[in-house]
């Protein structure tokens, strides 16, 4: 309804603007119109200054006023105000000249005015001084005003005509259209209502329009998408770190219950008892690598970024992981390694290469060998760890970032992991504004390529 109102508004004020102005521009016109006779009387009164005065008429007078011609009323007066000379079609009647309007003639100003009560209809006169044998005059010429109120009574009906008709018109369509698009909203808002975590694959429909109700949907529908992806995500999440979490305490349990069965010696009770301290810190890596994946979902993992210079953190990282290397028969490559400095927390890039090189360790063979090139490109670090092991299918590249995605490979072979360690080192690169990027190598193995920002370059100075 409001915005009928406006229309309204609207409307009034546009026919009112344009009444005023087709009023002003009749009454110009008509104002005009006169002055160019007076002025042509005048011009003739003026080139005869030896002649009589005398109009510019051929039409014999009658003794009654009288609007039958078109022509104009004219007379002539002295600055009196009497009369010297006057058209036919007057009569015996006589344009007004009050003294007022004396007074300002004498000054020299034409003056325009209306007659309400002259005859028997409205009319319009103007007067103009002029100098004849250096004697002081009027012209006075005056018209009808009917036709102009004729004229504007017409205009006014075609507005109020026309307003109504768009009134009409636009409350129509807008009712309409109005119904429509109320129609289409609660069928949105029903089925928004009906959406839940329980059915969240159904989407909201769509109006079948390409306007702002069908690009809401749209948007909505998409946001819906993503919604349940990360839905779909989180239960496969929860699902696999319930089976995850089951498996070690089903062991444990299960030992315990067997030692418990009957007594035994001491060599038994150690040997159980190392096995069941092996399943504790696999649960409590399994626990801890949970919960910083939840501090960082949850923007709450805040480490200490700083400048890090990345060949001595790689050099540390590879003594560390080279006694591993050398069990599994693997060797260790790091290529020349150029003084690059890095912005990012050290422990983060500390877990990142350490996951790198031990899911690289473990899936060469003996005889193999994992190399470590450190690059620059652009405005950032590349460290990319390569392998000579069997690869990765081209379908598995993607999912290895998922949380306990193991691949084919890893699910064939003895490998030990429960599928976290690449997912979180994806999730702490991106907490620093990097990532990590893998594909196989031409020949045989894949490679990894950890790329993060690089510290300002006054910083880089000043390690």
């Amino acid at each position: 309804m409001s915005h009928l109102t406006v229309i309204v508004v609207i409307l009034t004020c546009s026919g009112f603007a344009a009444y005023w102005m087709l009023s002003s521009a009749v009454h110009h016109q008509l104002d005009a119109a006169l002055l160019a006779v007076a002025e042509t009387e005048a011009a003739m009164l003026k080139s005869n200054q030896q002649q009589p005065i005398k109009l510019n008429e051929t039409m014999a007078g009658t003794d009654q006023l009288s609007f039958a011609r078109i022509d104009r009323l004219v007379q002539v007066i002295n600055s009196h105000g009497e009369v010297l000379a006057r058209s036919a079609n007057l009569g015996s009647s006589q344009l007004p000249a009050p003294s007022a309007i004396l007074a300002r003639l004498a000054a020299g100003e034409t003056v325009f005015e209306t007659l309400s009560t002259f005859g028997d209809e409205p009319v319009r006169m103007v007067s103009m001084p002029i100098n004849r044998h250096d004697v002081p005059m009027i012209v006075q010429v005056a018209g009808s005003l009917d036709d102009v109120r004729n004229v504007l009574n017409a205009a006014s009906l075609l507005f109020v005509v026309m307003t109504l008709v768009l009134l009409a018109a636009v409350g129509g369509v807008g009712a309409s259209l109005t119904r429509k698009v109320f129609h289409a909203i609660d069928n949105i808002v029903y089925q928004a209502h009906r959406i839940n975590e329980a059915n969240l694959s159904e989407r909201l429909p769509h109006p079948g329009t390409r306007d702002e109700i069908g690009k809401l949907v749209d948007t909505l529908n998409e946001m819906l998408d993503r919604i349940e992806r990360s839905f779909e995500v989180q239960r496969r999440f929860t699902a696999d770190a319930s089976h995850e979490l089951r498996s070690p305490l089903s062991r444990l349990r299960t030992e315990l219950e067997i030692s418990l069965r009957r007594p035994r010696d001491t060599t038994e009770y150690q040997e159980t008892l190392q096995s069941c301290l092996d399943e504790v810190a696999r649960l409590t890596m399994i626990v801890e690598e949970l919960l910083v994946l939840a501090r960082l979902d949850a923007g709450l993992e805040r480490s200490l970024v700083e400048a890090v210079p990345l060949n001595s953190i790689i050099q540390t990282v590879v003594e560390r992981i080279q006694p591993m290397a050398d069990k599994r028969d693997v060797q260790i490559i790091v290529e020349p390694l150029k003084p690059i400095i890095a912005k990012i927390a050290r422990a983060s890039i500390d877990l990142i290469l350490t996951n790198l090189l031990d899911n690289a360790i473990k899936f060469s063979p003996p005889g193999g060998r994992v190399t470590i090139r450190l690059d620059v490109e652009e405005t950032e670090a590349a460290l990319s760890v390569s392998d000579t092991g069997p690869g990765i299918k081209l379908d598995e590249q993607q999912q290895l970032f998922e949380r306990f995605y193991r691949g084919s490979i890893a699910r064939t072979t003895d490998v030990s992991g429960v599928g976290l360690g690449l997912a979180l080192s994806q999730a702490i690169a991106r907490s620093h504004g990097g990532h990590i990027d893998v594909s196989n190598i031409d020949g045989g193995g894949a490679i990894f390529i950890f790329k993060l920002p690089l510290a300002p370059f006054r910083e880089q100075h000043c390690i």
